[in-house]
């Protein structure tokens, strides 16, 4: 039997989950429309890893009838910069971000939906931590892969990340 205060905890996490993602689906609007008008969305995050989804359409395609290889950048790098953008408004300090570099390949026509997924929460914590331990500028290589609905890979990416402590 599971007691009330059991099922309290669990539909405080289920709302704070579900807002999570509202506030990320209203920060893609406002902050970058062209991955929401494209699809861009994220379907999960937490500590360790994040996941944008997004579905080959019209307004996303390329001549070929796959998605457009700008596209899956973008959904591919939502989940590496919401993992360190979770990081940071965690430590309440003013640190900017920006990505310096990107390395992508294509293995596969991106055709449905597209999955991609981050697994380096970890990592992005430790960076952060030893930016503000240092105070020195720290840059970290993300990865993100994109799976279609059949489990085969389709791309990957990867966004060497520069991190700097404001003042």
């Amino acid at each position: 039997m599971v007691s009330s205060h059991e099922l309290n905890l669990n539909w405080d996490s289920i709302i704070k989950r579900k807002m999570s993602y509202f506030k990320y689906t209203l920060f893609t609007l406002f902050k970058l429309p062209a991955a929401w008008i494209t699809g861009v969305r994220l379907t999960h995050l937490d500590d360790h890893s994040s996941t944008a989804s997004i579905k080959h359409r019209w307004i996303n395609q390329n001549p070929y009838k796959s998605m457009f290889w700008a596209v899956q950048g973008m959904a591919a790098e939502f989940p590496t910069g919401i993992l360190l953008t979770q990081e940071i408004e965690r430590t309440k300090q003013n640190i900017s971000m920006l990505v310096l570099n990107n390395k992508a390949s294509f293995t596969k026509k991106a055709t449905g939906r597209i999955n991609f997924t981050c697994n380096q929460g970890e990592e992005a914590r430790k960076t952060i931590e030893k930016l503000i331990a240092t105070g020195e500028p720290q840059t970290v290589w993300l990865d993100s892969v994109g799976i279609n609905e059949s489990g085969q890979q389709v791309s990957s990416f990867s966004f060497e990340w520069t991190l700097l402590l404001k003042n």
